[in-house]
């Protein structure tokens, strides 16, 4: 099977020299119309990261339907939503929605969320751990329900004087196939393994939040395998889907090179960090020429192992610039990747 490709953009905006999204306005818009060019350059995904309290992009489901009424093909969906923030069943109405528009397209990651700008965050929206429990468990509970409400579990019981009858009433409207369209953004090889139990798809980013000392795409691999080994053993009947993000630059003009090319060598290992209360690895950037990147991609394990890639993309410095970086990866590295 070919690897999907697709982009994943944070939605970056900011009034600074040089920055072609200086707004809110912006940052949207240009999102819709990266997603238009993508699909026309053969990228498989558009895909969006959800940060709050930051100037980035935030609710995801009135840009993902704007999205999915102007396109045909690609993919649409996030890379993660923090659960620790969603209202599960106003986000499953609002789930069926944008994949309704879309056709059946929408491809939703979800997760505990990471590290992020503002303290007890999603306090303000409403949700704590209740006494005991983690940030984790807030958020696995709200995956919880929101699943359910989605495959059309029985919410809320109906009124008899309006309906006549007494029976469990689920969300309004449902997508078809929706719930097998749900990913977990797993940062260990352990929380794979529960994706895995779960029956949801895995992705993977480009940090692992454990280190053991091998390179990065090996311990993602490992991940990876952890991750099939127990779906299979779990016996669900469907095959899963895994995606693993990376920053991919390929230097095919002098503006490419302009931005990046002084990054090459600087970029091009591993990081090993502190994050979160532990160690954590970053991945490496892939910046070079085409051919170089399709080389060295080619033996990164966990590429390799999934079935669709997530490429970051510097979207503060427009569309055109960041499609014809898309149409380069679609057109000379894609081959590579498997």
């Amino acid at each position: 099977m070919t690897t999907k490709i697709g982009f994943l953009s944070f939605g970056h905006w900011q009034s600074v020299p040089g920055s072609q999204v200086r707004t809110g306005a912006d940052a949207l818009l240009q999102s819709i119309e990266l997603a238009v060019a993508a699909e026309e350059v053969g990228v498989d995904g558009a895909f969006v990261r959800v940060h709050h309290f930051a100037r980035q992009l935030a609710s995801p489901f009135p840009l993902l339907a704007a999205i999915g009424a102007r396109t045909k093909t690609i993919e649409i969906g996030t890379a993660v939503i923090d659960m620790r923030y969603e209202n599960p069943l106003y986000m499953a109405e609002d789930a069926a929605a944008a994949d309704l528009i879309s056709g059946g397209r929408l491809q939703l990651g979800v997760s505990r969320g990471s590290p992020e700008t503002a303290l007890n965050g999603s306090q303000s929206f409403g949700y704590l751990p209740a006494d005991g429990e983690t940030d984790a468990d807030l958020a696995r509970q709200h995956t919880e329900v929101f699943r359910a409400a989605i495959a059309g579990a029985g919410i809320a019981m109906s009124n008899p004087q309006m309906t006549g009858v007494s029976q469990p009433l689920a969300i309004e409207p449902r997508s078809p196939g929706l719930p097998d369209r749900i990913w977990w953004g797993a940062g260990t090889r352990a929380t794979a393994v529960w994706t895995a139990e779960q029956g949801m798809n895995l992705m993977s980013s480009t940090l692992l939040t454990e280190d053991t000392g091998v390179p990065f795409d090996e311990l993602q691999a490992e991940q990876i395998q952890l991750y099939r080994d127990a779906w299979k053993e779990a016996g669900h009947e469907r095959e899963p889907r895994v995606s693993v993000s990376r920053s991919i630059l390929p230097l095919i003009d002098d503006e490419t090179r302009h931005y990046f090319g002084l990054r090459a060598q600087a970029e091009s290992k591993d990081q090993v960090g502190w994050l979160d209360g532990g160690n954590a690895r970053f991945g490496r950037s892939y910046i070079g020429e085409p051919d170089k990147l399709a080389e060295e991609l080619a033996q990164d394990a966990a590429v390799q192992a999934a079935d669709t890639v997530l490429v970051t993309v510097p979207n503060q410095l427009g569309v055109e610039f960041n499609a014809r970086i898309l149409e380069s990866i679609a057109r000379d590295i894609r081959p590579a990747l498997g």
